[in-house]
Parts: C-alpha cells; sequence; structure tokens
C-alpha cells in the first residue's frame, strides 16, 4: 500500500513540475496576468480540472515559480560573499556568477525580471520578499566586515538592497545582451563592474 501510494505522490510531483516547466515557457513571450491554465495543461497534456489538483489558479502558480526561481539565487548570493581577494577580484567575481548564473536558467531570470513588477500582487509580494531575505542575508554578513565598523544597521540593510536590487538589475541587463553576442554581454558586464566600484567607493566614505 505505502508502495502504491509513493509512486502516485511522485507522479503528482512530476506532473506539479511539468506544469511549471510548461508554464515557463509560455510566459517567455507573456507575463503572468495574460496566461490562461488552458494553455498549461494543453501544453502538458493533461485535463484544466488537473491543473487544480496542484495550484488554486494561476497567482499560485506563479508563487511556485518564484519559490523555485529564486531559491537558486541564494548560492550564488552565499558564493559573492564566500568570495575573496581584493575589491577589484570581488566584484569580477560577483558579475561573473551572475553571468553564470543567467546562463544556466534564462528563463528563471525572465519570469522575476518581468513580474516584479508586473500585474499580479501575490506574485510580486512573494519577489518582494525573497529579494528582502536576500538582502537581510547580505546585511548580516556586512555586519561582520571591519568596514562596516561604525555604520548603522539601518544604513547596512540600505547597502544590501543596493547590491540585491544590483544583482537583479544585472541579471536582467546580461539577459537582454544575450542575444546579441559577447561584445554587448561584455559591454553590460563592464558597466555592472563600474557600477559596483562606484557603490564600493561610495561606501569607504560614507562615513566621511
Amino acid at each position: 500500500m505505502s508502495h502504491t501510494v509513493g509512486i502516485r505522490q511522485a507522479q503528482k510531483q512530476k506532473t506539479r513540475q511539468s506544469l511549471m516547466e510548461a508554464a515557463l515557457v509560455l510566459l517567455e513571450d507573456q507575463s503572468l496576468s495574460s496566461l490562461g491554465l488552458r494553455e498549461v495543461t494543453r501544453a502538458v497534456g493533461v485535463a484544466p480540472t488537473a491543473f487544480y489538483r496542484h495550484f488554486r489558479d494561476t497567482a499560485d502558480l506563479g508563487v511556485a515559480l518564484v519559490d523555485e526561481a529564486l531559491g537558486s539565487l541564494h548560492a550564488v548570493i552565499r558564493a559573492t560573499l564566500a568570495a575573496t581577494g581584493d575589491s577589484a577580484e570581488r566584484i569580477d567575481g560577483t558579475v561573473g556568477l551572475i553571468a553564470r548564473h543567467v546562463r544556466a536558467y534564462p528563463s528563471h531570470v525572465r519570469f522575476i525580471a518581468r513580474e516584479r513588477h508586473g500585474g499580479v500582487e501575490p506574485v510580486r509580494a512573494a519577489i518582494g520578499e525573497q529579494l528582502r531575505l536576500f538582502a537581510d542575508e547580505v546585511a548580516t554578513w556586512l555586519a561582520t566586515q571591519p568596514d562596516s565598523a561604525g555604520w548603522s544597521e539601518e544604513d547596512l540593510r540600505m547597502l544590501a538592497h543596493v547590491y540585491v536590487d544590483h544583482m537583479v538589475m544585472t541579471a536582467s541587463a546580461f539577459l537582454e545582451a544575450e542575444p546579441y553576442g559577447d561584445e554587448r554581454v561584455e559591454a553590460a558586464a563592464s558597466l555592472a563592474r563600474r557600477q559596483l566600484r562606484l557603490v564600493s567607493l561610495g561606501r569607504r566614505h560614507w562615513l566621511d
């Protein structure tokens, strides 16, 4: 009996994942607010009623996609915070990590970039909450750094949000540049590095 239940659970999870993957493909050319559940179920080859065994509505599907898409960014943030070397090396490493993440997960990046300010409120809220958690993680790390001595908690959180916003912005820039070739990608990387150097310079003189 337990074996049968396990098979059914695995099949249910497989169908749920298939619905999410199909939605990501469909969302390459449209926003979530215009996505119909019948489009998604048709792409997977299941009846429309099967959708409701996994998600309440397309907004619920969108929130699940947020968790999946931004969950993969945790590893990028941790790798960025763990990077060693001087400021220039850390900046180069950070931009390189973002570029590799975009190449690995273009559909996820496109979805977050489009829906961060999109028309589906639960999805906007889910993205905002995930980015806030990222900023908390960065702020906690910043507080341990010697050059954060004297900084208020409020200012550290402000700086953390700057870094997280820049990461999302840079990922979007890489995504837009990719179809146009290496020259455009390198231009996006160069701009991202210069922006981070500007933030780094401002950070060193913030308490002056």
